[in-house]
């Protein structure tokens, strides 16, 4: 389950402000621009690739990280994001795994409750999109 040419997909909400500056700050440090690309929940590659995923994961209020054909979400799809960046992003990867997940998705799930309360929502969606 990937975008034309074996892309991994990083699916955000194109209306909240933390994930515009999530996609900006991964898009300026990312080593490779070609191997990841950005989508909107509301755009039509979404909702294509939501269509393929199971039902149990689908309509999930979260952000989603498809990397070589599996679903990650939650704090899985955040910390994963941490792969693509250079190496000393990377390196925060294994520390941050080895938080237990419901420790890390409770502290998901608070952060994304609240998000729009410390991040003002933008204008309109900028995702770098090719």
């Amino acid at each position: 389950m990937v975008l034309n040419g074996g892309r991994d997909v990083l699916i955000l909400d194109g209306d909240c402000g933390l994930c515009h500056r999530l996609a900006e700050f991964i898009d300026k440090r990312i080593m490779d621009k070609e191997i990841l690309a950005f989508r909107p929940s509301n755009s039509e590659d979404a909702e294509l690739l939501f269509s393929k995923m199971p039902e149990s994961i689908r309509d999930l209020d979260t952000v989603y990280l498809i990397r070589g054909g599996t679903v990650y979400v939650r704090s899985a799809a955040a910390i994963r994001c941490l792969l693509y960046m250079g190496v000393h992003w990377r390196s925060l990867f294994p520390v941050l795994w080895t938080i237990p997940l419901p420790i890390r998705d409770l502290v998901y799930r608070i952060v994304a409750r609240n998000r729009h309360l410390f991040f003002e929502r933008p204008e309109y969606c900028s995702f770098r999109i090719d």
